[in-house]
């Protein structure tokens, strides 16, 4: 893969520096409800393990996490943008399919811990030029216009109040070129049956104060102009509890 002329490699005290002093600051509602998952630099080292992100998803963040990759493809070419970090190989993984296809790979978060340790889980291919990182408000994502061929987020809609969460759709339509993809893998309302609609959901609506929207409304309700002119693909798994929809955006 070819970069042209070599560029000096920001060192990881820089790269540190640049997020924590660059004046954008932890939202209200993530400090407030969830600062002891993302935020504190303990999180991560806490949650940074797949035995836990698989056990917090009964079982499902590996299956979770080759669906979406399968459904982006073996080789992914152009511009990706991947909106907030997440615990786990993914997103290593995802720069490998990303290095195979020539393409890049973008990664914001608004939580420096966070944009850190995906710096260090990215490493290799972030020296290879095919991952950056960016302090970033999803809301706010400050790319220019029809910049990216797709974009990813992965359980972050059901941690987000309803107004923001409908920012970060209208962000993620405004950046990524139409008739592109938006891929999310999130909640999904399960079948009455399922024995985790009564004993996890109580624990999320405690935990997870916005997630019960996931189950309340139409998931076409948070994107722009209610999801008119685009075409969404869903896949649901695991007695309905979980979802992967493909957004295809209206052609600009």
């Amino acid at each position: 893969m070819t970069h042209g002329s070599a560029a000096p490699v920001q060192t990881q005290d820089d790269f540190v520096q640049s997020i924590e002093t660059d004046g954008i600051g932890i939202p209200d509602y993530l400090e407030k409800y969830y600062w002891w998952a993302y935020v504190r630099p303990w999180a991560v080292w806490t949650f940074e393990r797949d035995w836990m992100i698989n056990l917090i998803l009964w079982g499902w963040y590996n299956p979770l996490r080759r669906m979406v990759q399968e459904a982006m493809g073996e080789k992914i070419p152009g511009r990706t943008l991947k909106i907030s970090c997440c615990y786990g190989k993914l997103e290593p993984e995802l720069a490998d399919r990303v290095h195979a296809g020539g393409g890049t790979l973008d990664i914001i978060d608004v939580a420096p811990e966070q944009l850190k340790n995906s710096r260090r889980k990215t490493r290799p291919a972030f020296l290879d030029k095919v991952v950056r990182q960016f302090h970033r408000n999803s809301t706010d994502l400050g790319f220019a216009d029809n910049s990216y061929d797709r974009a990813l987020i992965f359980f972050l809609p059901h941690e987000q109040p309803r107004d923001i969460r409908k920012q970060t759709f209208a962000e993620a339509f405004r950046v990524v070129k139409g008739g592109g993809e938006v891929y999310v893998v999130e909640f999904a309302k399960s079948k009455w049956w399922h024995p985790l609609r009564y004993i996890w959901y109580p624990v999320l609506f405690v935990l997870e104060p916005f997630a019960r929207d996931m189950w309340h409304h139409d998931f076409a309700s948070w994107l722009p102009s209610g999801g008119i002119g685009c075409t969404l693909e869903r896949k649901l798994c695991f007695g309905d509890f979980y979802q992967l929809i493909k957004i295809t955006t209206p052609k600009k």
